[in-house]
């Protein structure tokens, strides 16, 4: 390496990475920067921000949302802009998918006239040599007039050229060739030029004025009433063109795309069948076998992570059953034995051995089939199915006035909610994006698991429990669906769905591996830390009372600060057939902070024991409990708001404490009413007593969800939300 090439190696830039979905812009990423990440939110939006230095330099990197334009039309796609036109970094990496050219190279053209120093990293360089294709390199960055970097990111080749070139075009801050158009549009993109000369950065005002002449809201913000100085030359080439200003300057440039890449591609022969993607597609997103391809394809990854019974263990299973019984029957009687024979007090030892312990061993005896799933999942989207699974959802959540990509996080969410939360960011439309972040933990996750398995019990073994589980939480999302977009904010037409279909390929084991440990590690510290901190306020407040008393664990409870809470919450869950019992109030507002510790609570207030299992809890409930009343319990807390750390990731993406409360009371309230009609119409069948009340409530709460369902949609009808609701 030459002097000059060290010195250019340690000058410390900013550059932005941009490119489309699906590109491999978080593998490139990865490659570029290493372990060297930090992860935030960008100023005002909920949109993952990350952070990296280029391996080898001083250089940061800032990845951009994934975006197919820079027009105004989402908040990737604002955040985007705004980040280079105010932020103005230094050099923009633009990764370009090259089995995709002429879709990609719209961002390209646009991310030019920014007039910022850029490189063109042809990603997926091995798979176009395996098809056979050529794409002349040289041509290619000539007709751009920017250099192109052929590259593969998942296989790291020519990563290190990339990073020389991108830093010497920082250094040199070598401006991108201006790309051409027609004479008629040349010469209003003059006129907007002139007139905005002086009120925008120089070197991006041929952004500026192609932003102008297409109405881009933009523009009102840096010089209001440009527009209107330039109409009469925008209204002689919409008459000239026959179309509007905006379409005719993506017009333009899909017809100088066109002409650079036919110039330099060469594609070989194709079989009349198509790729190998093309024939996978033909059946994995066909009508009417997309979704029942789907549905086993999901079924073995549940039956691989969590599946336990007749026909044997699954690895996750088998892996979560051995980290329970180590930490149950070795790791706390081995601390609680170590305690008493230091002289521990019995205070303490509790505290450490029942409440902190237990606390953390919830959330660990979980973790080896949250890292099976995640596993599974993160495979599913490396080879690009996930992204089919949208396009097959799509049709079905359409119907229902949602769109493909809510189901998505909908899948997310039955591993963790958090993560199921976190993923509705990927949603273009905002009313969708909300809706979407309201109703995903109505999908039952992994920590629902203990509560599933305590019912099953419960009931002498029904089978059908988690079916119902996971059948009812869809039905429920597709319910809100239909009622949440009635209302003014979140009304609307669903996002329309665009979305690349990434040619198959194998995972990358180093991106997998990150993403695998990214998302575990994720569960472990906003679940684990909040079911921690609860079980331990938990244990205190059912082992002293309101004098502040200790309550040794032989005796009884009543006397507690959580009895004494518990029953005064106990009278809002009498019309669902609980009685006045405390324990099981109690035990419903410990599982709104962590579901897991809904079966801790129980096995401490019901059982005296933190350390039942899930089987003897739900023999204790069938002892106090109608079968109907189980049910009812059942789908209260299956379905009512999530754990405290999914409901901060609904802030993070709600944006307000107002909106977050709503979603958590809308939650409640649907999981109450169904809770109460399942309770009387279940009861009724096997016979059991209902009281009166629960009856008249059953009635009024079913009259009020079918009047919801049905009455006429006044923003459907429209077509479309009002603009300024939507950003209530």
């Amino acid at each position: 390496m030459t002097s000059s090439s060290q010195e250019r190696m340690t000058m410390s830039f900013t550059i932005a990475l941009a490119g489309n979905p699906n590109c491999g812009k978080t593998t490139l990423f990865n490659a570029l920067t290493g372990a060297s990440q930090r992860v935030g939110n960008w100023p005002g939006v909920t949109i993952d921000k990350k952070v990296g230095k280029i391996k080898g330099t001083d250089s940061e990197l800032v990845d951009l949302p994934g975006i197919y334009s820079l027009s105004p039309y989402s908040p990737e796609e604002v955040v985007s802009r705004n980040f280079i036109v105010e932020e103005r970094p230094d050099a923009i990496i633009n990764i370009v998918d090259a089995t995709n050219l002429e879709r990609n190279l719209f961002l390209t053209m646009q991310l030019i006239d920014m007039g910022r120093p850029m490189v063109v990293a042809l990603n997926m360089m091995d798979q176009i040599e395996a098809a056979g294709d050529e794409i002349d390199i040289d041509g290619l960055s000539k007709a751009l007039g920017v250099p192109v970097v052929p590259i593969s990111a998942s296989k790291k080749r020519n990563i290190d050229e990339l990073v020389s070139t991108i830093q010497s075009v920082a250094e040199n801050k070598t401006a991108p060739a201006v790309s051409k158009y027609d004479d008629s549009i040349e010469i209003v993109v003059e006129a907007a030029m002139k007139e905005l000369s002086g009120k925008v950065p120089e070197d991006s005002l041929r952004f500026y004025a192609f932003k102008l002449i297409e109405g881009d809201s933009l523009i009102d913000e840096v010089a209001p009433g440009s527009r209107e100085a330039i109409s009469s030359w925008i209204k002689d080439m919409e008459e000239t063109f026959d179309d509007s200003a905006d379409s005719i300057i993506a017009d333009s440039r899909y017809e100088r795309i066109g002409q650079a890449v036919s110039g330099v591609c060469k594609r070989a022969p194709r079989s009349d069948k198509g790729t190998r993607s093309d024939r996978i597609d033909r059946i994995v997103t066909n009508r009417w076998l997309g979704l029942p391809i789907f549905a086993v394809i999901i079924a073995a990854v549940y039956f691989i992570a969590m599946y336990d019974g007749k026909l044997g263990t699954s690895p996750g299973a088998w892996a979560t059953g051995w980290l329970n019984d180590y930490i149950g029957d070795e790791l706390i009687p081995m601390v609680e034995e170590w305690c008493v024979d230091a002289g521990v007090s019995d205070i303490l030892t509790g505290l450490l051995c029942d409440g902190i312990l237990n606390g953390v061993g919830a959330v660990i005896g979980f973790l080896p089939q949250m890292i099976v799933l995640f596993i599974c999942l993160v495979i599913l989207e490396e080879i690009g199915y996930m992204a089919r699974v949208a396009f097959v959802m799509d049709r079905i959540f359409r119907y229902f006035n949602l769109s493909g990509k809510s189901f998505i996080p909908l899948l997310v969410g039955t591993g963790c909610g958090i993560p199921g939360v976190m993923a509705c960011r990927t949603i273009e439309s905002e009313a969708d994006r909300r809706i979407t972040a309201m109703t995903v933990t109505f999908m039952p996750c992994g920590a629902k698991l203990p509560v599933i398995a305590a019912i099953t019990a419960a009931l002498a073994g029904a089978w059908w429990v988690g079916v119902c589980a996971y059948f009812g939480g869809i039905i429920l999302v597709i319910t809100s669906g239909i009622i949440l977009k009635k209302f003014k904010h979140l009304a609307g037409k669903p996002a329309p769905f665009i979305m690349e279909l990434p040619p198959y390929h194998v995972p990358g084991l180093f991106t997998s591996i990150k993403s695998v440990f990214d998302r575990s590690w994720a569960f472990v510290k906003k679940a684990g830390t909040i079911i921690l901190l609860t079980m331990i306020l938990i244990w205190f407040l059912s082992h002293f009372t309101l004098s502040f008393d200790y309550i040794d664990p032989d005796e009884d409870m009543g006397d507690s600060i959580l009895a004494a809470i518990g029953g005064v919450i106990a009278y809002i869950f009498m019309p669902l057939g609980w009685g006045d019992s405390w324990e099981l109030a109690s035990a419903s507002i410990t599982g709104l902070i962590a579901k897991e510790d809904l079966i801790g609570t129980l096995a401490i207030v019901l059982g005296g024991n933190p350390d039942l299992d899930e089987d003897a809890v739900g023999e204790l409930l069938a002892l106090i409990l109608q079968d109907s009343a189980i049910v009812s319990f059942f789908t209260f807390n299956m379905y009512c708001a999530p754990c405290f750390a999914a409901i901060g990731a609904i802030h993070r993406e709600l944006g307000t404490w107002k909106h977050t409360a709503i979603a958590v009371a809308y939650q409640c309230l649907l999981a109450y009413f169904v809770s109460i009609i399942v309770y009387v119409v279940y009861g009724t069948i096997i016979g059991d007593t209902i009281d009166w009340y629960s009856y008249v409530l059953a009635a009024i709460d079913a009259v009020i969800l079918i009047y919801l369902l049905v009455a006429k949609d006044p923003f459907r009808q429209l077509g479309k939300a009002d603009p300024e609701g939507a950003e209530e």
